[in-house]
């Protein structure tokens, strides 16, 4: 099945703000589903790049990697700023990070953390908060906080949905 490559996505507007809770909610599951996919995986499996792309390690750190991004710019949306911080677009974080020589269980449970702590942040929310708006760098469309999560659940879903496809299942 061919998918669609991450920066050749486009993202609706999420009108309604009562659909924040289901969002977050998928958000948090994020670190169970990883756990889920690779349970009983041979750990060889881990540090293969087919095609030289990410191996499921790097893929996972990735994940890791990204969370102070998320956080940052819901701290942008607080603090009224009229442009979210641009992303590092080329991963050097993750390129420099060495995942696969890092345990699995380290980087698991590394997101397992950031992700609830991103998960606290937006739970913290007031209604009022979740209104301003801020334009996206690269995709120069105006976001609210609404956005910015389905923007990073579909990020969780897109980089799983590459470890699903090396693990063969």
């Amino acid at each position: 099945m061919k998918r669609t490559e991450w920066f050749k996505r486009t993202f609706p507007i999420i009108e309604d703000n009562g659909l924040l809770p289901s969002i977050i909610e998928r958000l948090s599951g994020t670190p169970a589903r990883v756990e889920e996919i690779i349970g009983q995986l041979d750990p060889d499996l881990l540090t293969m790049k087919p095609g030289g792309k990410w191996s499921i390690k790097e893929e996972i750190g990735h994940l890791g990697d990204i969370e102070p991004l998320w956080s940052g710019r819901i701290d942008d949306f607080i603090n009224g700023l009229q442009e979210l911080r641009p992303a590092d677009l080329t991963n050097q974080a993750t390129h420099d990070a060495d995942h696969n020589a890092t345990k699995i269980v380290t980087l698991l449970q590394r997101f397992r953390e950031q992700r609830q702590a991103l998960v606290n942040k937006l739970l913290a929310l007031k209604d009022e908060q979740l209104e301003g708006k801020a334009l996206h760098p690269r995709l120069k469309t105006p976001m609210r906080i609404i956005d910015l999560a389905y923007f990073a659940a579909e990020h969780d879903d897109h980089h799983l949905s590459c470890v699903r496809a090396i693990t063969g299942f």
